[in-house]
């Protein structure tokens, strides 16, 4: 039997809109499609979780609900990031296993009774450096198969500042405390890291360009044309994963330019799903 997936979409209407004419598709349209790579005989659906939809009686169709990443700031009280905690909040009542990027950790991580704040250390743009597991993150087999320090694609300006109580942290970095973390709450599970498994280079260079301001105000890069030709290296990098030339030039290893090691997490929680 097919896996059955539910993509769940945080994004207003206008940023899906942008992101679609930046990079031509949607956060949880890329989701989507990066999970019909990994298996192509899955059955997806998606769903906006900010926009009153109620498919709680509906849920236990699915064998998984994947959070895709958005803007959406989990620190903040709007009615888009109340909305966001409730529908998680039913995805545990139901018991359905779940898993979320980025902004979807923030999300359970609010639902079950987390903190999120503002990164202090800004925003991080394009990767996450030096990520290792904790003591149980090594043993957890969310992290089977990563070694145990690595890369990963991410843009982020906020955190979990405090996991919800009995949640366990299973990776951190310097200047995020939680990379990756297993929540349990009510029925559920839920299983999460702050970085983009989904996202391949391309994506991570349509995004720098979409925030170079931000970029340049962070004092990273010193021009329109620093930012641009680094999201052209990127792009280079991944239209040809061999260039050992331009992966050496920005710091990362074939956890970052092969999407078999880039997706580890989303395949482990596939082949959770599974069992």
């Amino acid at each position: 039997m097919p896996l059955r997936l539910l993509v769940v979409d945080s994004e207003t209407a206008d940023q899906k809109n942008e992101r679609r004419n930046a990079s031509g598709a949607a956060s949880y349209e890329t989701y989507a499609e990066t999970l019909r790579t990994i298996d192509p005989d899955a059955v997806i659906e998606t769903v906006c979780c900010i926009e009153g939809a109620d498919i709680s009686g509906a849920l236990t169709r699915f064998q998984g609900v994947l959070f895709a990443g958005s803007p959406i700031q989990m620190h903040k009280q709007t009615d888009e990031t109340r909305a966001a905690a409730d529908f998680m909040t039913r995805v545990f009542s139901a018991g359905v296993p779940a898993f979320g990027s980025c902004a979807g950790l923030q999300i359970a991580a609010v639902a079950a009774g987390g903190v999120c704040k503002p990164r202090d250390a800004g925003m991080q743009v394009g990767f996450a450096r030096d990520i290792v597991p904790t003591e149980d993150g090594r043993r957890h087999p969310l992290l089977q198969d990563r070694p145990q320090v690595w890369t990963a694609p991410a843009m982020h300006s906020s955190v979990v500042d405090r996991l919800p109580p009995g949640a366990i942290r299973l990776a951190q970095s310097k200047a995020t405390p939680t990379e990756a973390a297993e929540i349990r709450f009510g029925n559920g599970v839920f299983w999460g890291v702050q970085y983009h498994p989904e996202l391949d280079l391309s994506e991570i260079a349509q995004s720098i360009r979409r925030q170079s301001e931000d970029v340049r105000e962070q004092g990273l890069a010193n021009s329109v044309a620093a930012v641009e030709a680094y999201a052209e290296t990127l792009e280079t990098l991944n239209a040809d994963p061999g260039r050992h030339d331009l992966a050496w030039q920005i710091g990362v290893d074939e956890e970052v330019t092969l999407a078999s090691r880039r997706q580890v997490e989303l395949v482990n929680f596939l082949r959770f799903v599974r069992a």
